[in-house]
């Protein structure tokens, strides 16, 4: 989209839908609010219209389908006040239900319609408003009942209010026909979108089609109702962590890991520990975070997977002092429910960590309840791309873990985001001395050299240890690894 000369914006007080449209909406214009019931048309309205009148500007609701009671009672719900806000109920009496027995001459539309607008110009010139909404045109819609008629109608208010230099909000839920009649008209469009999931909450995501003359950031963004109104959640672009180019390693703590890991993990890169549940990946990221927290750097952890509980009782079992770090706030520790968080949602609160907390490090475990949050694999890896480019970008060094399936022999995933990762290390079981051990290897590492032996990776009180390369055995990612041909006894490995 071509960008042309500023112009004066209002903006909806909604910080997500200000940060979309670059600032708010162009000021004296009429926009349409589109959406079905139900997907939060009337709650944004509102807030619109606080907005303004925080600022000392004067609104004004015009109210066609809900009562002026009904709308104080939805703007107590979110803990609002509408004093300073001029409602004006043009909601049908019961005598309309008389309407056809006395209009013989006309149609009662014709009546109606006529009447209607006439009273809303009337109260328009008297309270002489900024920002206007208009809730809803479906009511309007009925009352024209001819789609020409109907069109004309609200050429006429686009005219009528943009010689008083009010900028309208017009709701409509499209139900009926002729219901995109008015986008042409509209300056500007924002749709609203909402949809029941086989289980959990329900999501809702928003996008604005059309805004004549402005950028604004395309495509769809996830949203949610909460106790304090609207929050939207904008999709990460590129570019919007800015540019990150120090790459220093930082260390884990574990000397034998760093060298394994070629010195350790670069920063501002995406590092995947992937391998069968049970082999040490929660583990192995709780190490960097235990280290992250005796430099000083602050670490944000996303659990999908367990609670919080548990992620402690076990850092503590390796004698890592995560629990001490959460309480002096070094480390924050999030249980997540993937069936209550949209995508957007999670995004917006990683970045919350990184720019509001200013967490060095996030942990994301595992990438298997994530997928949970979208609909398949696609659009998973399509939410992870643009997230690791921010967090890159910002400096910042993300785990991610994936669990796959099968414990010895073949194994699968559900996601493949090996690509997306700078470095992947692998964790394996195997078979030895009639125990089942563990494995440790980095098959992957873009930002420099890293050892390609494979490794025993030992858990206990004493906390993680790296042995020696596995040189005796061939096989080990396999599950059953047999003795090599030319190892000599004793040399590396377990006993």
């Amino acid at each position: 989209m071509t960008a042309v000369a500023s112009t004066e914006l209002h903006p909806t007080g909604i910080a997500g839908l200000d940060a979309i449209l670059h600032g708010g909406l162009p000021a004296h214009r009429l926009h349409l609010l589109e959406g079905d019931p139900g997907s939060g048309k009337t709650t944004l309205a509102l807030q619109f219209l606080l907005e303004g009148a925080r600022r000392g500007e004067r609104g004004l609701f015009v109210a066609l389908s809900e009562s002026g009671e009904e709308l104080h009672a939805t703007a107590q719900g979110f803990g609002w006040s509408l004093d300073g806000i001029d409602l004006f109920e043009l909601v049908p009496s019961d005598e309309s239900l008389k309407a056809d027995a006395r209009y013989t001459m006309f149609h009662p539309s014709e009546v109606e319609l006529s009447g209607t607008i006439r009273t809303l110009l009337d109260e328009v010139e008297r309270t002489s408003p900024t920002r206007v909404v208009f809730d809803s045109l479906s009511e309007l819609r009925l009352l024209a009942q001819d789609s020409l008629r109907y069109r004309r109608q609200v050429l006429a208010l686009k005219q009528f209010f943009a010689k008083r230099r009010c900028t309208v909000l017009m709701a409509d839920d499209r139900t009926g026909s002729g219901t995109d009649m008015v986008l042409s008209i509209a300056h500007g469009v924002i749709s609203l979108e909402r949809h029941s999931p086989e289980y959990g909450a329900l999501r809702r995501r928003l996008q604005v089609p059309k805004m004549r003359g402005r950028r604004f950031v395309e495509g769809f963004h996830d949203f949610r109702i909460g106790d304090d109104g609207l929050r939207v959640f904008p999709r990460l672009t590129p570019g919007d962590g800015g540019a990150h180019r120090t790459k220093e390693p930082i260390s884990s703590g574990v000397a034998s890991l760093d060298r394994l890991l070629g010195g350790g993990l670069a920063r501002g890169t995406s590092n995947l520990f992937v391998g069968s549940a049970g082999t040490g990946k929660s583990s192995l990221s709780m190490q960097f975070v235990s280290a992250s927290a005796e430099r000083g750097e602050r670490t944000a952890v996303f659990l999908f997977d367990e609670s919080i509980d548990t992620s402690l009782v076990r850092s503590a079992g390796l004698g890592l002092g995560i629990a001490e770090a959460a309480r002096a706030g070094s480390v924050s520790l999030r249980e997540v429910d993937a069936a209550e968080l949209s995508p957007g949602e999670f995004v917006a609160a990683v970045q919350d960590a990184v720019e509001r907390d200013g967490a060095r490090i996030v942990v994301i475990d595992s990438l298997n309840g994530l997928l949970h949050a979208v609909p398949d694999e696609r659009l998973l890896t399509l939410h992870l791309h643009p997230l690791l480019s921010y967090l890159g970008q910002r400096g910042v060094t993300t785990l991610l873990l994936l669990a796959q399936q099968g414990v010895v022999g073949p194994h699968s995933v559900p996601v493949d985001a090996t690509y997306l990762a700078d470095t992947v290390v692998l964790l394996r079981f195997f078979e030895a001395a009639g125990e089942l051990r563990k494995a440790l290897s980095v098959f992957k590492k873009r930002t420099g050299p890293h050892e390609s032996t494979i490794r025993e990776l030992r858990l206990g009180p004493g906390g993680l240890t790296v042995g020696e390369p596995l040189r005796q055995f061939q096989g080990v990612l396999t599950g059953v690894p047999r003795l090599a041909v030319h190892a000599e006894p004793g040399a590396g490995g377990p006993p």
